[in-house]
Order: structure tokens, then C-alpha cells, then sequence
């Protein structure tokens, strides 16, 4: 069926969205098995479909919900291809990405309750190749599989170099820090203990006893034609815009345990309903009930998440609305996903975004989880959500002035809940970045860095905005009191550049010199540590960079937690 809407507002001047100058499209159908006691909750899901799909910009998206019962609805929206204007097919196949982690943390638990794993147990004994140089106790595939390992998680578990070797930043179980590399790592273990290789083990474990018998344990060039069409930002080197424009993306290959698997919403909704039954499917208990609790107990507090939310194995444990909550989100290079699964109402959803635009269909699912709820219980359903317009900004009047540079000057207007930028005699809007006092002007001459703003005390979340760097540019408020004088190693001068590596998990980054202080891309402050660099991005980010050989006062190359990124000349 399709929906008549009116056009997003603003896209005037942003630019329309994808979907907003056409018909919405909605492709739904019951579920086999489904019992068809959510459909009064339909109308009112399907309007926050569209409503956040041309918020954020969104191509097409599929979701499934689930409940202990069944998979109760699948349902696409939108477009799997653009360029045709044809909607997602429900046979299409979606990357889920990170949510693959639990996946292969629920093999591992069955490794465990065949006794095959020790989870307390140092992990070299069972992978004595990998490569950790550690001062503290040794880790565990416990800390591996709660991110409390301590150890950086850009790097691939085998770097190029063979005197590489993975640092131990603190020890492990002290701090959270998510780590795509050693859940690689965990995929090798489930191959040292089972005797096949990750793809198989799922295949054989996972899917076919819960007869996922649409998805894939891997992601190959042979697949191509079964997935849906995805997409990328077409500027992929600078901050992405809500309604920048998008590209068609590569294909890729992954078969490790950090996000190698693709699937159906159907099959997704297997998945949901055996999480929701507390590890238990059509076939029996995938594991036991003393693992899914571990699985589903709070280890380790992880505020990347959220206030709040731990993970467990492979699976963040939150809460909503009183209930417990188990969840995952998915990103790649051309898709979105979330997971949530209410395991005590026994209520879940999945859904997934064929684009990667920095941002997880969160609250689609979230919405969904409620309103079964208010269904199963009949209460009244929860009211629409807000809409999510970019260029809203609510305390818009904080970053309102003019902001001196030397003999520049960096001019911010409110309007409302409107900000902008002048530039050469024009008023440039500014869209709402990921994090807070964060902004991207809708301009290409301004769209390389984001405008980050800083409070007079950075502990006070509502405290004065004093200053605003741009890159390296640095402008600072009348009301600004901190010092004006900064020192720094004359060396770091010539660390300065454009840096890039074709990998697309990786890409480029730029080392901006600001207030004395060494940054990623004007938003991440790097800290000496010996003869490498920290990323201080938070207290524990166990990430590094280390600059290579100097040309003529220029850096030629930095390594990122081991990965290579080579200078780009004259950019």
C-alpha cells in the first residue's frame, strides 16, 4: 500500500530528501504463524515509519516484529533502489553487522556448556598467536567477549607487520571500550574449539535450529545480487550532512565474527523470538539457562550505549520502561541495524537501514516495543514521537555570537531553534552532529570539519559557550578566561595533514593542530604517551596513533592502532 504525505519542511534549503517528493511505500505482511493481535498498532507504527524515515533521510528499511509466540509482522518501507524507485523485497537480504557479535557469543556458549570452554581462562592458552603486550593480569575470552580487555580494536587481529603486537592500555575488566578486533578474535576461537570455521559454525548452530534458512554466515561478492542496494555518503572524508547526498556502495567481503552476517527480517524475527524465549527455539534450547544468563547479565558498564547500559556477551543489557531490555546496533558501510528485545514481556523487533548515515533506526524499534506492549497489556498506546528535525536546535541561543580568531571572526546567529553561520555575507544553516555542541554547516565550503563548541565548564552541560574550534581554527567568546598562549614540540607542525587509507572501515582523518594540542579531525584530542599518541575521546579509549618518516617537514604516514593511513599531498 502507499501513503500520500507532504513534503519535508526545509527541503527548500537542504535540499529534498530521498523519499520526500514522492509516495511512501509500504510493502507489509503478516507473518506465517502470526496471530495477528498487533494489527490495531499498524497505522500508528507505519506513521512513525515515514516520519523518521524523512527525518533522518532514510532510503528504504525493513522490520520485523516478534513475540515468544511468533513472528508476528514484516514489513518494508521506502526504497531498495533509488535509482529505480522500487521498494525493498522482503527476500532481500540486509547486514546486520555488529549484531553478529551476538551471534557468535551465543556459539561460544554453547562451547561452554559442552565444556570445551573456560571463559576464565587466559586466552593465549587457547589462541597462543595472538599477539598482546600486556603489563597486567592476564585476559580472558570473558573480557573479549564484555570489551574489557583493554586492548585497542581498530587494528586487524593479524596487522601487517609482524613485530606488531596489540597494547594493553589498562587491565583488563577495569574499563569498557567496544572492540571490533577481538570479537575477530572470538571467531577464531569458536574455529580453534569446534574444529570449523566461523561461517559454518553459525550456519550450523545458529541458523538451521532456528531455521534462518534465508540468511548468510558471510558476507562475499557471490551474495551480490541477493542483497539489497545500499548506499554511502558521496563525500565520505568530511562530517556527513542529514540530507547530504548518497552514492551507491561498494561491495565488500566480511567473514569475521564482528559483523559477517546477512539476513532477512524474517529470519531476523527467528532470532528476536528465540532471545525473547530466553535462548529457546523451535527445536529446543540453543543453550542452557545458565548461559543466557550470562548472556544476558550486566558485566560491565557501558556508557557508549547509553547512561547506564552494561553488556553482557555480545549483547547490550538495558532497560526500558522498567523491563529489562537486550540490544544491539549495526553499522557498515552501507547499513544500519537495531535489535531490541524486551525479555521479560517477551516482545522484540529488528530493523534495518539499506544506507549508513551515521545513525541506528533506534527509535522505530523502540516505538514498535511499546506499542506491543500497550497492545498485549491494553493500555493506551504511547504517543507519536517527536520529529527529529537536524536544523532543530532546542538551546539554540547557547551558541549565539561572535567569536574572534586573531584578526578573524566566526559569526553565529539564533533564529529560534535555528542556527547559522555567516559566510561571505551569507546566512549558512547548521545541521545537529551525534554529539553534543556539535555542528555541520550545509555548505561545501564549510563541511570539512565540524564547528565544535566549548562551555566555560565542560562538567556543566548548560554552562557558557565560550569558544568554537573549526579544524584547527580556534575562536574564542568575549566571556572566554582560559589562557592564550599555548606550547607545544615544533615537531608537531609538520604531523599536520590529510591522512587516508582506502579500507572503507578506516578511511581518511586529518591531524589538525588547536590550542596546542594535536586532534583528529578538530574533535578528538590525541595525548603523548611515549613514542605514541592516545585518542581521548574518553578517559578509556585504548586507540592509538603513531606518526612515520618526515619529507620535507611532512608526515608521510601514521599508523592507527597498527593500520596504515598514508598523507594525502595538498589536501
Amino acid at each position: 500500500m502507499t501513503i500520500n504525505r507532504r513534503d519535508v519542511l526545509g527541503a527548500g534549503a537542504l535540499g529534498a530528501s530521498i523519499i520526500a517528493m514522492g509516495r511512501f511505500g509500504i510493502s507489509d505482511s503478516r507473518a506465517q504463524g502470526g496471530t495477528g493481535r498487533y494489527e490495531e498498532i499498524y497505522p500508528a507504527l507505519d506513521r512513525f515509519a515515514e516520519q523518521f524515515m524523512r527525518d533522518m533521510n532514510s532510503p528504504g528499511m525493513t522490520l520485523v516484529l516478534a513475540d515468544r509466540d511468533a513472528v508476528q509482522r514484516v514489513v518494508t518501507y521506502g526504497f531498495g533502489d533509488l535509482e529505480g524507485r522500487q521498494a525493498p523485497k522482503q527476500q532481500e537480504l540486509f547486514q546486520i553487522g555488529s549484531i553478529s557479535k551476538s551471534f557468535v557469543a551465543l556459539v561460544l556458549l554453547q562451547l561452554f556448556d559442552e565444556g570445551k570452554l573456560e571463559l576464565n581462562r587466559p586466552i593465549v592458552e587457547y589462541l597462543p598467536w595472538l599477539r598482546i603486550d600486556s603489563a597486567f593480569a592476564p585476559i580472558t575470552a570473558h573480557h573479549l567477549l564484555t570489551h574489557t580487555s583493554g586492548l585497542p580494536g581498530i587494528s586487524e587481529v593479524f596487522p601487517s607487520d609482524p613485530a606488531q603486537r596489540h597494547f594493553a592500555a589498562y587491565a583488563p575488566g577495569e574499563h569498557f571500550h567496544y572492540n571490533n578486533m577481538l570479537y575477530d578474535a572470538l571467531g577464531s576461537l569458536a574455529w580453534t574449539l569446534d574444529g570449523r570455521e566461523l561461517p559454518e559454525i553459525l550456519r550450523k548452530r545458529v541458523f538451521e535450529p532456528l531455521r534462518m534458512s534465508q540468511s548468510e554466515p558471510a558476507i562475499t561478492f557471490d551474495m551480490r545480487e541477493k542483497l539489497v542496494k545500499s548506499y554511502a555518503a558521496f563525500l565520505g572524508d568530511r562530517p556527513y550532512r542529514r540530507y547530504g547526498r548518497l552514492c551507491e556502495a561498494p561491495s565488500i567481503v566480511s567473514t569475521s565474527g564482528a559483523g559477517c552476517i546477512v539476513s532477512t527480517s524474517r529470519d531476523m524475527g527467528a532470532y528476536v523470538q528465540m532471545i525473547a524465549n530466553h535462548g529457546r527455539g523451535p527445536e529446543g534450547s540453543l543453550i542452557s539457562d545458565r548461559a543466557f544468563e550470562l548472556f544476558s547479565k550486566p558485566h560491565a558498564a557501558a556508557e557508549d550505549f547509553g547512561r547506564g547500559v552494561h553488556y553482557g556477551y555480545g549483547i547490550a543489557v538495558d532497560s526500558l520502561d522498567g523491563n529489562r531490555l537486550l540490544r544491539h546496533t549495526g553499522g557498515m558501510v552501507s547499513f544500519m541495524s537495531s535489535m531490541m528485545v524486551d525479555i521479560d514481556e517477551g516482545v522484540g523487533g529488528f530493523a534495518s537501514i539499506n544506507a549508513q548515515q551515521g545513525y541506528r533506526p533506534n527509535a522505530v524499534v523502540k516505538y514498535a516495543i511499546q506499542l506491543m506492549r500497550a497492545q498485549r497489556s491494553r493500555k493506551t498506546p504511547p504517543a507519536l514521537p517527536e520529529s527529529d528535525s537536524p536544523t532543530s536546535v532546542k538551546n539554540a541561543a547557547d551558541y549565539a555570537g561572535v567569536f574572534t580568531g586573531g584578526d578573524r571572526k566566526l559569526e553565529i546567529l539564533a533564529e529560534g531553534d535555528k542556527l547559522f553561520v555567516m559566510h561571505e555575507g551569507r546566512r549558512v544553516p547548521l545541521e545537529r552532529l551525534g554529539e553534543p555542541d556539535q555542528f555541520v554547516a550545509v555548505d561545501r565550503a564549510l563541511e570539512r570539519f565540524a564547528l565544535v563548541f566549548s562551555r566555560k565548564d565542560a562538567k556543566v552541560p548548560d554552562s557558557a559557550v565560550v569558544e568554537v574550534n573549526w579544524g584547527g581554527d580556534w575562536y574564542w567568546h568575549a566571556a572566554y578566561a582560559g589562557p592564550m598562549q599555548f606550547s607545544y614540540p615544533k615537531a608537531w607542525e609538520s604531523y599536520v595533514g590529510h591522512y587516508r587509507n582506502e579500507n572503507p572501515w578506516i578511511g581518511s582523518l586529518r591531524i589538525v593542530l588547536c590550542k596546542g594540542r594535536l586532534m583528529i579531525d578538530g574533535t578528538t584530542p590525541l595525548e603523548a604517551d611515549g613514542d605514541l599518541f592516545r585518542l581521548r575521546s574518553s578517559p578509556y579509549n585504548t586507540e592509538w596513533v603513531r606518526f612515520g618518516e618526515i619529507v620535507n617537514g611532512r608526515c608521510m604516514r601514521i599508523k592507527l592502532s597498527g593500520e596504515d593511513l598514508r598523507r594525502v599531498a595538498a589536501a
